[in-house]
């Protein structure tokens, strides 16, 4: 193993096994720890998907670090920590503080943070993180139930979360290519900076910066900026890239929608599926806590649903909704009671015969997964920059899309299942 990643949850952990996978690594992909009985022993990288971005700081730092020695113990010959394009945190964490101790755990001195993935519109410049060309804190990350974003400097953003000094490489550098990238390295070093933030305009960016960090003992950043190691790696050793193939094999089955997201992708394929005329059930976050509406009671509607699908189950709210709800319910309790009714429902769902699940949300992906005991995925193919069908390799047989909720095009609650098999 190669490459041993950590990501802050489930849906970026797919979105980077699916980068490293399509750059010619073999990638397996596990939720949570991995079982001491998995062999690991074919895999260039291992992803590790937690659900620990929007945990008390010292719980998302004490998962990470469990996964890392799991990781070395492995084989893993350099760390990776995955965290969201748009740099999801709160001045408390979790980025900064999971950074440093990552620092301290691989006795390392300097590492950089580049959330930059311009296929999906997120862009790094001076510093300055951009979403589809608006800076993150104009965009509709500004409204995020969990971590809204309201600093587009992700230098001042990062130093309220660490301790340790921030600095950052350009654009000018960046665009110079790997060499230049190294020079900025050391100079920043000397400078006394730790973590430096990295500007990226375009892929090729991207894969300078892999290929000049490729030697770090810690990386950190969306997955993007992974898409250079791969490339590095080769450049060092003999790595066979896994053969390519046409579709992708699914269980056969009942195929649904389980969108938990608030986001305002996930909002708009909300409503093409519903003007598609898909059949549909909206959960409501007050109903459930008032209990007007259950998860039996969605699974009662869910099998009158003649057909195999798909069917979309939704808890999808514009931002002054959600924000009236976390008025009433409080702001976690409003998420999670949302989401344990999702996992509740999902568990169900093998029985019923559903065997094809899209899952929007990250949060929701990860309640989701462990709600139906999942904890290996084989990657499949790409539906939209950042999202692939997996398959489960454990347990239930299950295609699985799990969807990071800023992440796919309007349709992509209609067009993906043409992918599969």
């Amino acid at each position: 193993m190669r490459l041993g990643c950590i990501a802050d949850d489930l849906t970026g952990a797919t979105d980077l096994a699916l980068m490293l996978a399509r750059e010619g690594l073999r990638i397996i992909q596990t939720i949570g720890i991995p079982r001491a009985d998995l062999d690991l022993s074919g895999a260039d990288a291992v992803v590790v998907a937690l659900k620990s971005r929007t945990l008390p700081a010292q719980d998302a730092i004490a998962q990470s670090l469990a996964a890392a020695k799991s990781l070395r113990m492995g084989g893993a010959r350099h760390l990776f920590f995955k965290y969201c394009s748009t740099f999801d945190s709160t001045d408390e964490g979790n980025i900064g503080p999971v950074t440093d101790a990552l620092l301290a755990f691989t006795e390392s001195d300097f590492t950089l943070a580049c959330p930059a993935f311009p296929a999906n519109g997120r862009t790094v410049y001076k510093g300055h993180l951009f979403v589809n060309g608006v800076p993150l804190h104009e965009s509709s990350m500004k409204d995020h139930p969990l971590t809204p974003m309201r600093d587009s400097n992700l230098v001042r953003v990062l130093e309220r979360q660490t301790k340790l000094p921030v600095g950052l490489v350009s654009y000018e550098d960046v665009e110079a290519g790997p060499d230049a990238i190294r020079l900025a390295f050391e100079r920043e070093k000397a400078a006394g900076h730790r973590i430096v933030i990295v500007d990226a305009l375009s892929d090729p960016h991207l894969r300078a910066i892999g290929l000049a960090a490729a030697d770090l003992p810690l990386m950190t950043g969306g997955s993007g900026v992974a898409m250079g190691l791969p490339a590095a790696y080769r450049q060092s050793e003999d790595l066979t890239a896994p053969s390519s193939s046409t579709g992708f094999g699914a269980p056969a089955g009942r195929s649904i929608i389980l969108a938990g997201s608030c986001s305002s992708a996930t909002r708009e394929q909300v409503k093409t599926a519903l003007d598609a005329g898909l059949p549909a059930l909206r959960l409501d976050a007050l109903d459930l806590a008032s209990g007007i509406m259950t998860a039996p009671m969605a699974l009662d509607w869910l099998k009158s649903q003649p057909g195999n699908g798909p069917a979309l189950i939704y808890s999808t709210a514009n931002p002054d909704e959600v924000q009236a709800v976390q008025s009433r319910l409080g702001r976690m309790n409003a998420g999670e009671i949302v989401e344990n009714t999702l996992a509740e429902i999902a568990k169900a769902l093998p029985a019923l015969g559903f065997t094809r699940l899209i899952v929007a949300g990250g949060e929701t992906s990860g309640a989701v997964v462990n709600a139906l005991d999942i904890d290996a995925l084989a990657i499949g193919p790409e539906i939209d920059p950042g999202v692939p069908w997996t398959r489960s390799l454990a347990g239930n047989d299950l295609a699985l899309a799990l969807k990071s909720g800023n992440f796919g095009t309007p349709d992509f609650f209609l067009k993906a299942w043409k992918m599969l098999r």
